[in-house]
């Protein structure tokens, strides 16, 4: 009998790199049948998914909270509640499902689902991200996976799997919405660059969403901001202030869309120093403006501590008294132009104040602000609609919210913007796309085209796909589900493999 020295090793795989890639499988199966549901039968799976999503939006961002040390317990339910029946009501009438036939120009299109989706969430909105991502891919009949930041697992996998099993109970094809339990760099870097990953949403810093477009896959990513917000003579100061703290201090400025700078004349600068005091915040004098410049930044380093943390917290750690009710802190700065840290982004309520000698000055220095956010957001606070105008021709971003606060109304929910948390910073911001994201971009459309002079008769065309009805159509089966109908053996034998084949690689 051989002795335990002598008995061969067993190779161990990778058992959650193997699980993401049996994950990114199970996704390519869901994807393909769910391509087929009707209209109907979508929407119904969108509203099973939106009221769930729902009914846990206080329960998740607590958990967020807790877990995350980021924002605000109410600020993040509140977005949660948005990226669900807001989300899909905006997007209800927008139908993605359908072929559709222009007779006068004698087309034909026929919409095509991406696949598999991955998403990638941060960890400052790690639920209302999943929830986001979630609704668009199962409005545009797409399967995602989801990989949530390291720092926010726990609630992003709870809320992925409760929105997965609303799904499937209203009919959904097992496996159409997963989530990755234990992300790390390499295993999302492998599923990236996965042959079976069709589309890559990526929503986090520059370093990740650089990554996601350069995997080879297409990928849909966003940048960073640095929001400038311009406060004119001819604006309602008052209102103006109460939108800058009430956007800056919403889930403690953990938004992108958040206001970094807030701009005016000189001649105006008193009256929105005096506003913003009453609306809440902290006006910091000479020492209050260096001490909070030294904590947030070493050297050219932000200090991820103050990250959606309140502003009372944010001074205490400073060295600076303030009220503990204080909203936002509004550091000083004189002089527009300068290469200052405190005009750079900052995911927390500190909000720069900074005054320019006539337009033309505020102007030059307003585009050298944006040039950091490059392609994100901006705001304009005033009743000058030329001003207004010149501001939104030569800033270099993509959207500029106009006398409401930018957290929100660049996101779609205090303006008619579509509702997002992705900002496409287009060419500007070295992106792919300058809007603001939704499901139509997860779809792409075949067109079919006459010749101008060849006669076409579209009017008896059968749009839908014959035997594609939903009840018609054989899901992926769920590990705890009885099949009800049989699948293709030459399919199932494929999917047997692609498994084993991921396992095999995963123990090399």
């Amino acid at each position: 009998m051989m002795g335990s020295r002598n008995m061969p090793l067993l190779n161990v795989p990778d058992r959650d790199l193997s699980s993401a890639r049996m994950k990114v499988n199970r996704a390519a199966w869901a994807a393909k049948y769910y391509q087929k549901f009707d209209r109907e039968t979508v929407l119904r799976i969108a509203e099973a998914v939106a009221k769930a999503g729902h009914d846990r939006a206080a329960e998740f961002a607590e958990w967020a909270v807790r877990e995350t040390g980021f924002g605000v317990v109410e600020d993040k339910t509140l977005k949660n509640q948005l990226s669900t029946h807001n989300l899909l009501n905006f997007y209800r009438d927008l139908d993605l499902v359908t072929s559709r036939v222009d007779e006068e120009h004698k087309i034909i299109e026929i919409p095509k689902p991406a696949g598999v989706v991955l998403a990638l969430a941060p960890a400052t909105n790690p639920v209302a991200t999943i929830y986001y991502k979630a609704m668009l891919a199962v409005l545009s009949r797409n399967a995602i996976v989801i990989s949530p930041h390291p720092a926010a697992k726990e609630c992003s996998v709870e809320a992925a799997h409760h929105l997965a099993e609303a799904a499937e109970a209203a009919g959904a094809p097992a496996g159409l919405i997963q989530c990755i339990e234990n992300p790390t760099v390499p295993l999302v870097q492998d599923i990236m660059h996965s042959d079976k990953i069709d589309v890559i949403m990526a929503t986090g810093g520059n370093a990740m969403v650089r990554a996601a477009y350069s995997s080879g896959n297409p990928a849909l990513g966003v940048g960073s901001g640095n929001a400038v917000a311009y406060v004119d003579p001819s604006a309602q100061v008052d209102a103006a202030a109460r939108c800058l703290v009430s956007s800056k201090s919403f889930d403690n400025s953990v938004l992108c869309t958040n206001e970094s700078v807030c701009l005016t004349l000189e001649e105006n600068f008193s009256n929105v120093e005096r506003a913003l005091r009453t609306a809440g915040a902290h006006i910091c004098n000479a020492s209050d403006t260096d001490r909070l410049r030294e904590y947030l930044w070493d050297g050219e380093y932000f200090n991820v501590e103050a990250v959606g943390k309140s502003a009372a917290w944010i001074a205490d750690k400073a060295g600076i008294r303030v009220s503990p009710s204080i909203k936002v802190l509004v550091p000083v700065v004189s002089t527009p132009g300068q290469d200052d840290l405190l005009f750079r982004e900052k995911l927390c309520p500190v909000l720069t104040l900074t005054a320019a000698v006539d337009f033309e000055q505020a102007m030059t220095f307003a585009k050298h602000t944006a040039k950091r956010g490059a392609g994100h957001s901006a705001a304009f606070h005033g009743d000058d609609r030329a001003r207004m105008m010149e501001f939104s021709r030569e800033v270099p971003v993509y959207r500029v919210v106009v006398n409401a606060p930018c957290s929100q109304g660049a996101a779609g929910f205090a303006t008619h913007l579509p509702p997002t948390f992705m900002i496409g910073t287009g060419f500007a911001g070295r992106s792919s796309i300058g809007e603001n994201v939704g499901p139509q971009h997860l779809v792409h459309w075949t067109r079919i085209a006459f010749g101008r002079d060849v006669p076409a008769d579209l009017g008896g065309i059968e749009l839908s796909p014959a035997g594609t009805s939903a009840a018609k159509i054989a899901a992926p089966m769920a590990v705890h589900k009885k099949p009800t109908q049989s699948v293709d053996r030459d399919e199932l034998r494929q999917l047997i493999l692609d498994e084993l084949r991921s396992l095999k690689e995963g123990s090399s």
